[in-house]
């Protein structure tokens, strides 16, 4: 008996072909980080193909496993019946561009007082590429994934059903630390830094806020709106953020 993909799991598996595809085009472009500077152990386009399959795989694996303990969760399936396209697309988007605009005020601030300065952004146009795989690739893991997975073993596994809400919110707070902390090696690369020690402590709060913020705002939207909510919070930050404030 053929059974058919819902609505929410073809859209899942069509974000996870979109990220695998702009995984590969980041590869082949001449603003890749090693494409042009350090010797390959296979051509450029070898290692995009393999790369996207790579990102296909295991985003697609552990997004999936997400999508699925959500469902079990009672969390907004991708395109749930009771959530509005107004609730899932037009507002997230609305907030994403302010997270962007509140992230260009703070840099402002905080590269006063940092001692390193603004914060680099990817060069144009990869900075449109980075923001797209940023807000799908980067929700998957860490709102999709580890928000749903931590929260279905602690409040079902553990706590047999009890305090749902209060673990969802926990768990958030987790996913924000960890997204935070996940930036710091790339840039200390950016900024010349070789170790964790060398890391200025005002750059470190501004790292871990900045991505609290934004961390916390999807987080809430992944639970009133679903995966497509985040998605979109995520995406018109960077937006703003990477793409129209890197390029003034």
């Amino acid at each position: 008996m053929n059974r058919q993909l819902s609505p929410s799991l073809k859209t899942f598996i069509l974000l996870d072909i979109a990220l695998a595809i702009l995984t590969g085009i980041y590869v082949l472009s001449p603003q890749y980080p090693i494409s042009s500077t350090q010797p390959l152990p296979v051509p450029l386009p070898v290692l995009a193909v393999v790369s996207a399959i790579g990102i296909f795989i295991l985003y697609g694996a552990l997004g999936f496993i997400g999508l699925e303990l959500a469902r079990r969760l009672g969390l907004p399936e991708i395109w749930d019946a009771k959530v509005s396209n107004l609730d899932r697309v037009l507002v997230p988007a609305i907030r994403g561009i302010g997270i962007g605009l509140f992230f260009i005020a703070a840099d402002l601030v905080f590269r006063h007082f940092n001692s390193v300065g603004a914060i680099i952004h990817p060069p144009f146009p990869s900075s449109i590429i980075a923001s797209a795989t940023a807000g799908i690739g980067e929700e998957m893991i860490f709102r999709l994934f580890l928000i749903s997975v931590g929260t279905w073993l602690v409040s079902t596994m553990v706590l047999k059903g009890q305090k749902q809400n209060e673990v969802f919110w926990v768990m958030a707070v987790i996913s924000a630390l960890v997204f935070g902390a996940g930036h710091l090696p790339a840039l200390m690369i950016l900024f010349g830094l070789t170790s964790f020690q060398q890391i200025p402590a005002v750059f470190l709060v501004e790292v871990l806020f900045l991505n609290g913020v934004l961390s916390l705002v999807a987080a809430y939207y992944f639970k009133k709106s679903g995966f497509l909510a985040a998605v979109g919070v995520h995406f018109w930050t960077d937006i703003v953020w990477h793409v129209i404030f890197g390029l003034l």
